[in-house]
């Protein structure tokens, strides 16, 4: 698996969205390295369980457009002598 990098924009936003959340949901305040550490973290030990959820959740779609394509050929197949 390739790393996941974000930008330097991408993750100054992730930061702030957990510093938000440390003082909006949790009432403490969470500097600017410990936010930055927490997101390293969580990318690090957790963010490969919401990336694989991902992959499978997008096989699943594929999988089921697929199958959508496959009946679209048998409906417009002509009738014939030959059994299929």
């Amino acid at each position: 698996m390739s790393v996941i990098a974000f930008t330097k924009d991408e993750k100054a936003l992730l930061v702030q969205k957990l510093k938000d959340y440390f003082e909006q949901s949790l009432d403490q305040e969470i500097r600017q390295f410990d936010a930055e550490f927490l997101l390293d973290f969580i990318g690090d030990e957790v963010g490969v369980y919401f990336y694989n959820r991902g992959l499978y959740d997008a096989q699943a779609l594929l999988e089921q457009k697929i199958e959508t394509i496959t009946d679209g050929f048998t409906e417009l197949e002509k009738p014939t002598a030959f059994v299929r």
